[in-house]
């Protein structure tokens, strides 16, 4: 398939004033609501969602038989081995509206509209579709995977372009006039007035995200997921969250840039772009994948080799220098949606003595791993690891070692931000659902995975630092480099560990502008 790319974009000063962007793409697709089990967010279970004080009240329930899950996954499958190497990719998409006669560009409201019919072939024999899609927090976000995970021949390798060639043709058929569907990492003028089509004005007294800039309808509004996520968020940390980027100066940045840090004292800092939504950063898209180690001890291994690469991975796919229509000092999304899902309180931020909340925690639910899950590479978690230790004296007693033990104990001293009336009370020896409450709101740089119960999926690895690119040949050049690599890891039984420290440092460097030519 021929793709004819042309990007245009407008700067005065810093100031983005248009975009404009041309994508010709031939094509054919379709979806199905009732399939949607689990999307990049984490767990998308369907029912009544409980308030957060309602959630609140079963903060300890849910830890507790989350922890109880996980022991009774890991006795039946500690074990388990022989799993050949499977694996996917996730490209995340938005939807633009062009009108080129005034030269303007906007997001296109109408993931709720294409997502079914996009489902329509999954529904109808799963077996067979080459594509499968899913809904993203952006209610002009779409999310395509493969229909079926590669395996590690060569000749899967040959197909990955193809299927992301296919599922961008497929989607592009269901989109109306003036319509593009495009892999960007960030849209540059997400929260700038009228930026949605059809355009919405925020609400910052009476909606979900209290935002000066980002209305509530451009929130998927087919499952109610993502509003609950936002509003727990929100009133788990007790004010709105507070995304402030550097903003990039030269000859004619006109500074201070704005007064958001005027009207919103403590919250918006000076020459800062200022950002006050959850969408600035769960509206941002990504590339990631997903592979099937052979038993859980080689997923623990590429676990711990990948983590130091994904800095490294980070800045090489850099490519979001653009927010809320202004040009920044940074290049990429990962504080931004790092900051836009920060639940800590004032007492977890260290702000306030504890007197409410148990721990104080140094990082947002979306940040870099915290430690190594290998025993031999124990010796480079060089920063204190705040955990629950009850829940690590429990994992402990049900067969866990230290590690990984840790590990989850680290990941449960997290609140669950998100939960449905109808999945309050589960089976521990079958279900996993309030184990992966807590572990896939836990949005990492690597994701160890279990296998899901009674299935015939193994222990895997998620990768998740990269940015989305423009063109699928950049995508997939991307996920079969990280693919290649770990067959190169065993192989060679490569180490790239170094201290967990420096993997920190090596993420804050990896942001800067021009990271992969001037950082170290």
């Amino acid at each position: 398939m021929n793709c004819l790319v042309r990007v245009t974009v407008c700067y005065i000063g810093n100031k983005v004033t248009s975009c404009l962007c041309l994508l010709n793409l031939k094509c054919s697709g379709s979806w199905n609501w009732k399939r949607i089990q689990v999307v990049n967010m984490g767990l998308l279970s369907e029912g009544t969602p409980l308030t957060w004080e309602e959630t609140k009240a079963k903060a300890e329930h849910v830890r507790e038989h989350g922890i109880e899950q996980f022991i009774n996954l890991y006795a039946k499958l500690r074990d388990r081995t022989g799993d050949v190497l499977k694996w996917g990719d996730e490209v995340e998409y938005i939807i633009v509206k062009f009108d080129d006669e005034n030269q303007r560009a906007t997001v296109s409201l109408r993931a709720g509209d294409v997502l079914p019919k996009l489902q329509e072939k999954e529904l109808e024999n799963p077996q067979t579709v080459k594509s499968l899609w899913r809904p993203e927090y952006g209610a002009y976000m779409v999310e395509g995977t493969p229909g079926k995970p590669y395996g590690g021949l060569l000749a899967h390798f040959n197909i990955v372009e193809a299927n992301m060639q296919y599922r961008r043709a497929e989607a592009s058929t269901l989109l109306k006039d003036g319509e593009v569907i495009m892999s960007i990492t960030n849209f540059p003028r997400l929260g700038c007035p009228n930026f949605t089509s059809p355009p919405y004005a925020p609400n910052p007294r009476d909606s979900v995200t209290k935002s000066h800039f980002f209305p509530d309808e451009a929130i998927y509004p087919e499952h109610p997921r993502f509003k609950t996520l936002t509003r727990n968020i929100r009133e788990r940390r007790g004010e709105k969250v507070a995304i402030n980027i550097p903003i990039y100066k030269d000859v004619n940045t006109k500074i201070p840039v704005e007064n958001w840090h005027e009207v919103e004292k403590g919250a918006a800092k000076p020459d800062c772009v200022y950002m006050d939504a959850m969408g600035f950063g769960m509206g941002c898209c990504c590339l990631q994948l997903t592979f099937q180690a052979c038993c859980i001890t080689e997923a623990r291994t590429l676990y711990d080799q990948l983590a130091p690469l994904c800095p490294i991975m980070l800045a090489l796919s850099a490519a979001s220098p653009v927010y809320r229509g202004f040009l920044t000092d940074v290049d990429c999304r990962w504080d931004v949606i790092s900051a836009s899902v920060d639940c800590r309180t004032r007492e977890e931020r260290g702000l306030e003595p504890l007197k409410h909340n148990k721990f104080r925690i140094h990082k947002s639910r979306y940040d870099s791993i915290d430690s190594y899950l290998s025993p031999q590479h124990e010796k480079y978690n060089d920063i204190p690891l705040v955990h629950d230790e009850a829940i690590y004296k429990r994992l402990r007693d049900g067969g866990i070692d230290h590690p990984l033990a840790l590990h989850v104990a680290h990941l449960f001293i997290r609140d669950t931000i998100s939960l449905f009336s109808e999945r309050v009370n589960q089976d521990d020896k079958n279900d996993t659902d309030h184990f992966e409450n807590i572990q896939s709101t836990n949005w990492q740089t690597m994701r160890f995975k279990p296998p899901p119960p009674n299935s015939s999926i193994g222990w895997r690895v998620e990768f998740r630092p990269c940015e989305a690119q423009l063109t699928d040949f950049e995508n997939a050049a991307y996920v079969c480099f990280v693919v290649l690599l770990t067959r190169v890891i065993l192989s060679y039984h490569l180490n790239f560990v170094m201290p967990i420290s420096l993997v920190d440092e090596n993420m804050q460097r990896a942001q800067r502008r021009a990271a992969c030519l001037s950082e170290r």
